[in-house]
């Protein structure tokens, strides 16, 4: 598998010392509470609640733009609570979804526009396809390819998907490189 080079503007992305690179447009909250293990991608209009409880994302992550990631409300002897969300390693979030997940756990795949439920749970090696609708507190196994509104089962991933997620998202990392002098082709 061959990903394209993807080239960005320097002056428009923020890169820390774990690798990560975050555009400079999002709309990050409560940056004391979000732990992001490193070489992870934020793009453009990016919303992360870490303003209502802990948000953590593992390594090599893509969080597309205008992903919206926030965490979920449980109840709790009749109080509400605000719950960590938990997204593990090689996970991507295509565009415009929007996360109230408990937990996504590593290898996963969310396509554009997927509306993850409060507190539901994705497992390892699972797809969520495009425009699905995952209702709160769902559970999905792993290896699931998952579609609809509301989400089901549909089909399930190969097993090979943690070396296909794996290696995707390494090459979308190291193929995400700064302008420099770089002839971009239309």
């Amino acid at each position: 598998m061959d990903l394209p080079i993807v080239y960005y503007n320097e002056t428009e992305w923020a890169k820390t010392h774990t690798g990560n690179k975050v555009n400079k447009k999002h709309a990050i909250a409560g940056t004391q509470n979000i732990v992001i293990a490193g070489k992870t991608l934020i793009e453009e209009g990016v919303t992360i609640r870490g303003d209502l409880a802990t948000v953590k994302i593992g390594k090599f992550c893509v969080l597309k733009a205008r992903c919206d990631i926030r965490p979920c409300l449980k109840i709790f002897s009749k109080k509400p609570t605000m719950c960590n969300v938990i997204i593990g390693d090689y996970v991507y979030i295509d565009e415009d979804c929007i996360v109230n997940a408990a937990q996504i756990f590593a290898f996963v795949h969310l396509g554009a526009r997927a509306v993850l439920g409060n507190g539901c749970v994705i497992r390892e090696c699972s797809r969520v396809l495009p425009d699905t609708v995952v209702s709160p507190d769902a559970v999905f196994p792993p290896f699931s390819t998952i579609a609809g509104n509301p989400a089901r089962v549909i089909g399930t991933e190969p097993m090979c998907t943690e070396n296909l997620m794996t290696e995707a998202m390494t090459m979308y990392y190291d193929n995400f490189v700064p302008r420099q002098g770089a002839t971009l082709v239309p």
